[in-house]
């Protein structure tokens, strides 16, 4: 067919007519001016500590401690707005009021230096923590600037601009060459490529021609088409992800929930631990005014949870940032928490470990014809029945583009199989309830074997003799036996649940490599399985694809949705989504789960270690205040700088 549905509308409008400029469906990323301006504000800040440092050197005061000030104000100006918003609008002390307090308090006691450099590496800390934010939220809404606002309707042969929210379903619509397609659509004229990098992320195009579904924000190819719409603007795939989107950035993990709330109760105690140390040891330890002081503002530096604070969010939302990258969607951070913890990874068969069609494996003919012909033979047979055994029968033959011929009738029998009338013979297709051959027939012994490899079988008889035997099997996903390696060398059982006899289940699971298999399963049965799974192993993720596996995703610790072939219910119920559909991306992101928990766990501990080691320094060895400041904020930093590593890979 041609690929052009109307040459009149390609010569009007060009073959690479300009796309149309996509609308953002959600706010914008952080503007670069902020994280740019935030960093720059904390360089320019120590840039002044250096000039302020040497006056106060060659002894022209109060020149340097004008400067510190100067340098107080650019460093603190984000943090100590952000610490006042929230005493005043949350009624709630946090850690940047608190370390912009003990800034002020080390500038008191006349360590003009040492607060401006506290200042200097927190605002450091604060834009390096923004750009991981910015960072993260500019891949997650990169998507949002792709779907174009209008698209252009067709309609007895001419067009017309229209909002995409205008459409209704069952328009047709003109997607041109180089255009992005506005919504979900199937195609019925022209053929092209479709490069779905954008919803999948995969960087190759697909080819697509009539009857083909194709997804809104993918970007055609060189084809014009004509695209029937599907479904709705808000109902569209990319509408889905969109609110995926909105959950991944919404959501707080557990370890982030509990550091929130330990967050406000830690800073009051530290204030009131300060305030002790401010007035009471001259009179209990007879320290000096001086000396208590200085202890109290390096105590309130020391203490401040600056790196426990930081410890989660950046890892966290780095690492969603890199599994949008690779078509992976978590819809929150608590998903990946939890997929660290994974033991047991379920898999539903038809369609996620499966392709979820039937497909003819063997081909065996009796004396005297080819495969080819019983291929040729079963399918003119089946060409007129709806049944999905048949159409996987017709389709085998059509692609090998074998000469059908068609029944003058044809009279189906549930459950067994077809019978056809082809001149005055008549022709069955069917299983051996339909067609049984005789005990010590030569035919048994491959039935028997075929259904022993979990295969449907079916036979063709023409006036009473048995042609052959068709054997069909919905096979497996190329990279799925792949995938289950790479799973258990992670460390995990896997187990496969599917609602088919066990002979066919445990065929499968044998070629798949599947540890534990779980046949003849209902909707309910599934959960179930989860829940006992999760008794005797511990967190339990599960795959699928259908609506028959929701129950099972919402039971499980994590579930996991196949994006573009699964069904709406197992993309709401699911916490991370493989939009790509293809199982390769499970293993990268079960170990980007891994190492997510594993960079939490380093953070958290060597945060809380170094606080305690400064703290104990401070009252053993009396801690200088230069250090305790290098060292608390350079923890800090170095908190954050790990969880960037998450973004990589």
């Amino acid at each position: 067919m041609d690929s052009n549905p109307d040459v009149s509308i390609a010569e009007k409008n060009g073959p690479h007519c300009p796309e149309k400029k996509g609308r953002l469906l959600r706010e914008k990323p952080l503007p670069k001016l902020l994280y740019h301006g935030e960093m720059v504000a904390a360089l320019l800040s120590g840039a002044l500590i250096l000039i302020a440092y040497f006056l106060e050197r060659a002894g022209i005061s109060p020149l340097d401690h004008f400067i510190y000030l100067i340098a107080f104000l650019c460093g603190g100006f984000m943090k100590g707005r952000e610490g006042i918003l929230s005493l005043v609008q949350e009624k709630k002390l946090d850690v940047n009021l608190l370390m912009i307090l003990a800034a002020i308090g080390a500038a008191v006691i006349g360590y003009w230096m040492e607060g401006a450099v506290l200042i200097f590496i927190f605002a450091v800390s604060g834009a390096l923590e923004t750009y991981t934010l910015a960072k993260s939220r500019k891949d997650l809404t990169s998507l949002m600037s792709l779907a174009p606002e209008v698209a252009t309707l067709y309609m007895n042969g001419e067009e017309r601009t229209v909002r995409i929210e205008e459409l209704k379903l069952g328009d047709t619509i003109l997607v041109r060459p180089g255009e992005r397609v506005p919504i979900d659509g199937k195609i019925v004229k022209g053929n092209t490529s479709i490069d779905q990098s954008s919803i999948t992320g995969e960087s190759i195009p697909v080819e697509r021609s009539v009857g083909d579904e194709v997804f809104g924000g993918t970007l055609n190819g060189e084809g014009a088409i004509l695209l029937e719409v599907t479904a709705r603007s808000e109902s569209t795939l990319f509408s889905r992800i969109i609110q995926l989107v909105k959950a991944a950035e919404n959501e707080m993990p557990p370890s982030q929930r509990f550091i929130e709330r330990f967050e406000s109760f830690y800073v009051y105690s530290v204030l009131g631990i300060t305030l002790f140390l401010l007035f009471l040891p001259p009179y209990f330890f007879g320290w000096s005014w001086n000396e208590s002081l200085y202890k109290a503002m390096v105590f309130m530096v020391v203490a401040s949870p600056c790196a426990l604070v930081a410890s989660v969010t950046p890892a966290m939302l780095s690492a969603i940032s890199n599994g949008a990258r690779k078509g992976i969607l978590f819809k929150g951070g608590a998903h990946l928490e939890n997929l660290s913890a994974t033991k047991v990874i379920a898999f539903d068969k038809t369609g996620t470990i499966t392709h979820g069609k039937p497909e003819i494996t063997d081909l065996i003919p009796a004396d005297g014809i080819t495969e080819m012909e019983l291929l040729r033979l079963t399918a003119s047979v089946e060409t007129l029945s709806e049944h999905p055994i048949a159409k996987a029968v017709v389709a085998k033959a059509q692609k090998l583009h074998l000469p059908l011929e068609r029944p003058k009738e044809l009279k189906a029998v549930t459950g067994r199989g077809v019978e056809a009338i082809f001149g005055d013979e008549v022709w069955r297709v069917g299983n051996r309830k339909f067609i049984e051959p005789e005990e010590g027939n030569v035919w048994l012994p491959a039935l028997e074997r075929l259904e022993l490899e979990g295969k449907t079988v079916i036979l063709l008889e023409i006036s009473g003799k048995v042609m052959g035997v068709v054997a069909l099997r919905d096979t497996l996903r190329p990279e799925a036996g792949e995938s289950i390696e790479r799973l258990k060398k992670l460390g995990v059982k896997v187990a496969m649940l599917t609602g088919d006899h066990r002979t066919t289940a445990e065929s499968i699971a044998k070629e798949a490599g599947v540890d534990l298999v779980y046949a003849e399963l209902l909707p309910q049965n599934k959960a179930e399985i989860i829940k006992d799974l999760k008794k005797r192993y511990g967190h339990v993720t599960m795959v699928g694809d259908g609506v028959n596996d929701a129950p099972a995703l919402a039971t499980a610790n994590v579930g996991i949705a196949m994006g573009a072939v699964g069904s709406d219910v197992a993309l709401e119920t699911a916490d991370i989504v493989l939009m790509n559909d293809q199982l390769s991306r499970l293993p990268y992101a079960m170990k980007l789960g891994q190492r997510a928990g594993r960079i939490l766990k380093e953070n958290i501990f060597f945060s809380i270690s170094v606080i305690l080691l400064l703290i104990s320094a401070n009252f053993g060895a009396s801690l200088p205040l230069p250090l305790g400041v290098i060292g608390h904020e350079g923890s800090t930093i170095l908190v954050i700088l790990n969880g960037l590593r998450l973004l990589r890979g």
